[in-house]
């Protein structure tokens, strides 16, 4: 399986490339406490200090009060502030909800979505606000962040940083799921260290604690080969449903799958068709696992 991050291309051009991330939309998070706001907010370790020259992003969810997944991202600190992407499907929905939580605190929210872009380059560091995109053990690049008019040499998809997501397993909201559809272990963020369990409250804790100390998280990732069928098809094993699709590329996606309804791999089929399931190099769950607990 293909580990991102760790096979260098030989031609130098190349490695200095950065692809465009056009589903991101950025926000900026200034003031005195900014970093309170987001740090009691969201449910991971959102960094205090940093400029922007290649420290790891911080992986975090914002959550419903029921611990559903409202929006995900990355959060880095550079020129005193915090930058922090989401989708854009939840974009707007994300700036209203942070205003909310805002209230009097001295924070200034910027909505960069006319200004600025994200990209993603790999391997060789690049110039500029950039942060390591690192998730636990999973090293998928860089993250960078330039003004719209930096951009003009970016390649413009992002079909490489799919492949390389999909490959290792790793779910995005916006492209393999909605919001308020998915917990934050659905998604394998207490294994990623998009949580932090020592932090005090934050929106949706409860829920978050409860299936960690009860062993309650049921859906996990894995990685489908083979797809024919679109995103959103669902996968069967053993004549029932198991979960559902993310999006395809090179017929490989990521799904969301309930681990206790595949107990033979080699039954599933998504639209119909034999695929084939594989864990994720950083999964420490396996296909079968079943709990008694509900969700």
């Amino acid at each position: 399986m293909f580990r991102a991050g760790l096979t260098r291309a030989s031609d130098e051009a190349s490695l200095m490339t950065i692809h465009l991330r056009a589903d991101r939309a950025l926000f900026r998070f200034s003031g005195p406490e900014a970093h309170r706001l987001l740090n009691d907010v969201v449910t991971g370790e959102i960094p205090s200090t940093g400029d922007g020259d290649g420290e790891v992003a911080a992986a975090w969810a914002l959550l419903s009060a029921q611990g559903k997944i409202l929006a995900e991202g990355l959060a880095g600190h550079a020129d005193d502030a915090l930058w922090l992407d989401v989708h854009q499907s939840v974009a707007d929905d994300f700036f209203k909800r942070m205003k909310m939580y805002r209230l009097r605190a001295q924070v200034v929210i910027d909505d960069l979505r006319d200004t600025h872009r994200v990209g993603f380059a790999q391997d060789e560091e690049p110039q500029g606000i950039r942060h390591m995109d690192r998730l636990g053990p999973v090293d998928m690049g860089w993250r960078v962040i330039a003004p719209i008019e930096a951009t003009a040499d970016w390649v413009q998809n992002d079909t490489s940083y799919q492949q390389q997501r999909i490959a290792l397993g790793i779910v995005h909201q916006g492209n393999d799921f909605p919001a308020n559809d998915a917990f934050a272990h659905d998604i394998g963020m207490d294994i990623l260290e998009g949580i932090d369990f020592a932090k005090g409250c934050y929106v949706g804790q409860e829920v978050v604690s409860r299936m960690k100390h009860r062993g309650t998280a049921r859906r996990r990732p894995v990685i489908v080969s083979g797809v024919e069928g679109p995103a959103g098809s669902a996968v069967v094993a053993g004549g029932k449903e198991a979960g559902t699709i993310g999006q395809v590329v090179d017929g490989m996606a990521v799904a969301i799958v309930r681990l206790d309804r595949i107990t033979d791999p080699g039954t599933v089929t998504v639209d119909g068709k034999p695929v084939e399931i594989a864990l994720p190099v950083w999964a420490d769950y396996r296909l079968g696992d079943a709990v008694s607990a509900d969700e």
